[in-house]
């Protein structure tokens, strides 16, 4: 099935919010568990870059699993970082290691080669060109670091996509749910990931196929 592109900010205030609202608790912690997979050990004193940051639940799990590190969250819309701060304000203890930054990638407001740790969820399909992901992970991120990068990935039909749509947004409101459909059409499969991470000399980075709709790029960087 052919791959249909999506705009790649979600700057609408009732699409934030109900992204935000919506249940991701399952796939949210399978995040959290392949980060484990990758044993980055206590991580403490690191400083992590989370793209494309969205409401920060993925950065409150995170800093929740390893209290020794701090995160960047970056995201390019307003209306996500307000929700981000809202929740982070209800935890302050959290809030006190996460700085919020409004951009999209490339942003120069990133540190090169500083950071420990560099994850994203959610974020690959809605780029119009995918390789600034795959550059803004090798400048950015220290030799050697671990790189954890989760995202949808593009069924083989349509009714697979309707199929999936019912499993798992069929009790949501009409906004997620055409956001989700859309999300899934606009993902890549995991051999058109593999090709791009061939192309940006990634090849350390592994694609896997997580869940029935998930595929994550997970390992690395050369030291």
């Amino acid at each position: 099935m052919k791959r249909r592109p999506e705009p790649e900010l979600m700057d609408g205030e009732a699409q934030a919010l109900a992204y935000a609202e919506a249940d991701f608790n399952a796939s949210n912690t399978l995040f959290i568990e392949l980060l484990r997979r990758l044993a980055p050990g206590p991580l403490a004193g690191a400083t992590a870059l989370d793209l494309g940051c969205g409401p920060a639940d993925i950065v409150i799990r995170f800093l929740r699993a390893y209290p020794g590190a701090t995160c960047d969250a970056l995201d390019g819309s307003r209306p996500m970082l307000e929700l981000a701060r809202q929740a982070l304000d209800a935890q302050p203890e959290i809030a006190a290691r996460v700085r919020l930054l409004h951009d999209v990638i490339p942003s120069d407001q990133l540190a090169r080669g500083q950071y420990d740790l560099v994850i994203s969820n959610s974020l690959l399909h809605h780029l119009p060109d995918p390789a600034v992901l795959w550059r803004t992970v090798r400048e950015t991120a220290k030799p050697g670091a671990p790189v954890l990068i989760m995202d949808l990935m593009r069924p083989a039909s349509p009714g697979w996509v309707e199929a999936l749509v019912e499993s798992y947004v069929a009790d949501e409101s009409e906004i997620l749910r055409t956001d989700f459909r859309n999300s899934l059409y606009a993902a890549f499969e995991p051999a058109e990931v593999s090709a791009q991470l061939a192309a940006a000399g990634l090849d350390s980075l592994e694609v896997a196929v997580v869940s029935d709709r998930h595929l994550a790029v997970m390992g690395h960087l050369p030291a």
